[in-house]
């Protein structure tokens, strides 16, 4: 088994130093959190999904998974992190001839019907963003993209198949993270409708 370390910085140390000492000052009320718990809570990150969930109060997990800065895709994703790929869902971009932006959250193991997604939104011309455009649309990078915490608000469409599930897993927002939820709370919170598309 390989550990993984990451030295912290000065101020970091320093953080902990002063949470651990009012921890354990407090040993009546604390004595129960170990140090590396109080370091883990002090340097735990959100991304902008997750707290665009916690506003909205939606329950959710978080599933880990090993880069591989070669192999992006939300199949390989699936692998690493262990994860029934049926339930895991990628996310897609693609933008109309005038230039709306529309996202599409469908399963791994399947491809959009181009001819089902511009009957589904109107639109006569459908293409995938190019992947140097996506950061500045969403605000996310290719292996790292979620339907939810873009930059702005776009149609967005689940399919439908999602609704057979408990619950299925979307991007975090940054590579190498995963979230768990259910189909309908990812709907709420990114305003998205079920259809079929694949």
């Amino acid at each position: 088994m390989i550990a993984k370390v990451r030295f912290c910085s000065n101020t970091e140390w320093k953080t902990f130093c002063r949470l651990h000492e009012v921890f354990t000052t407090h040993d009546e009320i604390f004595s129960f959190i170990p140090p590396w718990a109080i370091f883990q809570i002090m340097n735990e990150k959100k991304t902008n999904a997750m707290r665009l969930l916690d506003q909205k109060h939606i329950e959710y997990s978080t599933a880990e998974y090993e880069v591989d800065e070669n192999h992006l895709d939300a199949m390989s994703a699936s692998a690493k992190a262990g994860l029934d790929p049926e339930k895991v869902y990628k996310t897609i971009v693609m933008i109309s001839s005038s230039n709306q932006i529309y996202v599409f959250v469908t399963p791994a193991l399947f491809t959009i019907s181009l001819k089902k997604a511009k009957d589904l939104t109107g639109e006569k011309s459908l293409e995938l963003l190019k992947l140097d455009l996506l950061r500045k649309y969403t605000g996310y990078i290719r292996g790292g993209c979620s339907p939810l915490g873009m930059i702005r608000k776009y149609p967005t469409y689940i399919e439908e198949l999602a609704q057979l599930e408990d619950y299925i897993y979307v991007s975090a927002g940054v590579r190498g993270l995963q979230l768990r939820l259910k189909p309908e709370d990812l709907a709420a919170a990114c305003e998205g409708k079920f259809a079929s598309f694949t």
